[in-house]
């Protein structure tokens, strides 16, 4: 990772902090679902006079704001697609790479956060991610697929051995995928054999949110009934009722809402939303360099947590 510039910048106003001296251009910061992210990524930006850089693949769709629990202030990234537009990593991390550097150019630095790790990545670093398929390649494998799993399973150990020997022939989203990027002389399996490296486009302090398994899950159960007090199941009926991307039918709550009653889907979607948040965590201990930070405080606490690590560095 390059090392920070010695630039001093002005802290923007926010709770009356002094200088911040020779931090790092970006603040990332990564968490589980309900682990407070928003809320101390606009702590972080309110402190350093910048904005917060959303790394969310769901945050970017309009009319979901309830379920893809959007920030109600500003921040860049969210809200950006309808929900029949198809929103790609290479798409995203273009919008990204333009949004850091404006707010880098602008005001010093940027905050980024996330619970996609993969939208997170691409806002940090500059990923050669493949072209999109041409029209009709993802449906004749989903084709071959649907026939016949096991075929298709084979068919993926042929052209990428190495994909096919990481991928579960029942996890169909994934295989469809490899065999899309096999067709096209790429493949599922980073060439570096690792997701993450130190390489960043701008001197990066990356910052994992750390909350107790069991404070997590509680405050995900809360949420969940929230959502639902504050009309989701409403939001959820107006999604469905019209044209619906791949991508943003991904979003929990969705399906769950509007095909299930409302007291088992109030349970699934906990269920479900419990074992990504578990997922995340699981990912994010994984990241080279990740700096991990106590959140079961307040934002507050937990910014100037973090803000002083970035200083010590």
């Amino acid at each position: 990772m390059r090392e920070p510039r010695g630039d001093t910048l002005k802290a923007g106003g926010g709770m009356g902090c002094p200088e911040r001296t020779a931090l790092p251009e970006v603040i990332a910061i990564f968490g589980p679902t309900a682990s407070g992210k928003t809320a101390v990524a606009e702590a972080v930006a309110d402190r350093l006079g910048t904005a917060v850089v959303s790394a969310d693949a769901m945050q970017v769709y309009r009319g979901l704001p309830i379920l893809t629990n959007q920030p109600k202030r500003p921040s860049r990234l969210v809200a950006i697609r309808e929900l029949s537009d198809e929103m790609s990593v290479a798409e995203y991390a273009e919008l990204a790479h333009e949004a850091i550097d404006d707010l880098v150019a602008r005001t010093g630095g940027a905050v980024v956060a996330g619970g996609t790790g993969l939208y997170l990545r691409a806002a940090l670093v500059d990923l050669h991610v493949p072209p999109r398929p041409p029209e009709g390649v993802r449906e004749r494998w989903e084709r071959m697929y649907d026939a016949d799993s096991a075929r298709a399973h084979s068919r993926l150990a042929e052209l990428d051995p190495e994909a096919a020997a990481r991928v579960h022939p029942n996890d169909r989203r994934r295989i469809v995928r490899a065999l899309e990027l096999a067709e096209l002389g790429s493949s599922l399996v980073p060439s570096s054999g690792r997701l993450w490296s130190d390489e960043v486009r701008r001197p990066t302090l990356l910052a994992g949110l750390d909350v107790p398994t069991a404070i997590l899950e509680d405050r995900i159960r809360s949420r969940v009934v929230d959502m639902v007090e504050r009309g989701a199941l409403k939001e959820a009926r107006s999604a469905r009722s019209g044209p619906l991307s791949r991508t943003a039918a991904r979003a929990l709550g969705i399906r769950e809402l509007t095909e299930l009653p409302l007291a088992e889907a109030i349970e699934l979607l906990g269920a479900r939303t419990i074992r990504y948040a578990a997922y995340q965590r699981k990912w994010m201990r994984r990241v080279p360099g990740i700096v991990m930070i106590d959140a079961d405080r307040s934002p507050e606490e937990v910014a100037d947590a973090l803000l002083e690590v970035a200083r010590a560095r």
